[in-house]
């Protein structure tokens, strides 16, 4: 099953209902780049009448997730994922619509690939960039995923 936008949100619903409750859907997804957009709203917003950073984070994280995610599944095996760490920069207040993009999906496919050769768990950085309407940054996000090859249970 390849994973689309609408099959993205719905795993929100379920899964990660605070996301989905704040706004957060995928808007484009492929092989090698993620969007996410979200709305600053009443219930997304902080004190200071901008989206609160944790909001910006879940859209931004799922922008990268939803890349290792679908190779994951490309690969036909059972693999784990976990961010390991992450780095965050704010350069501007976020208000408006905000869209979150990812373009690291080719960096993926390596750590899928060694993982799956060696058995070893891999960790690759991937970027998140979210702009304004107006294309203008509001925050740079990184994580540190990692993968690993999980083990046959016995």
């Amino acid at each position: 099953m390849k994973l689309s936008p609408s099959k993205l949100n719905s795993f929100l619903t379920l899964k990660l209902p605070s996301a989905w409750l704040c706004g957060v859907r995928v808007k484009h997804i492929d092989q090698t780049e993620c969007e996410v957009g979200v709305t600053h709203r009443w219930i997304n917003q902080n004190p200071f009448n901008s989206m609160y950073f944790a909001v910006q984070a879940m859209a931004a994280e799922l922008s990268t997730g939803a890349l290792v995610m679908g190779k994951i599944q490309d690969s036909n095996k059972k693999i784990s994922m976990l961010v390991a760490q992450n780095k965050s920069t704010f350069t501007k207040k976020a208000t408006g619509k905000i869209k979150f993009t990812c373009y690291d999906g080719n960096k993926v496919n390596e750590a899928i690939k060694k993982t799956i050769a060696t058995g070893e768990g891999q960790t690759f950085w991937m970027k998140s960039v979210g702009v304004n309407e107006d294309g203008i940054e509001v925050s740079v996000f990184e994580f540190q995923w990692t993968v690993k090859v999980k083990s046959p249970k016995s």
